[in-house]
């Protein structure tokens, strides 16, 4: 490929040190419409009654199902270096939040 031809397909995406930093969640909220999936990001602390949304993220359909493919690819490369990931079967909310009914 020519090098006029790969500089046409870079693409540069600058990360502050503030953005990278990252922000920890242990919960995620996802709902949906005909139109875009949302994606809540939430951090529960053992003990306190409430929990807030660290981060949302609105995606299309169709960019979803690339980061769920992205996604699962990662997992499964993951697994091979490091075993399965292993998720309790009843692992619940620590308490009902009464909102979406999809979580990841």
């Amino acid at each position: 490929m020519s090098d006029q031809n790969q500089n046409k397909k870079q693409l540069n995406i600058e990360l502050s040190p503030e953005m990278a930093e990252g922000i920890y969640s242990n919960l995620a909220i996802i709902t949906h419409s005909h139109s875009e999936f949302v994606v809540d990001f939430i951090k529960i602390l053992p003990g306190l009654q409430k929990a807030k949304v660290k981060s949302r993220i609105i995606l299309t359909p169709q960019h979803a199902k690339r980061l769920y493919k992205a996604l699962q690819d990662n997992i499964n490369k993951f697994e091979r270096l490091h075993g399965e990931i292993e998720v309790p079967e009843n692992e619940g909310l620590p308490m009902n939040f009464g909102g979406p009914t999809a979580e990841a």
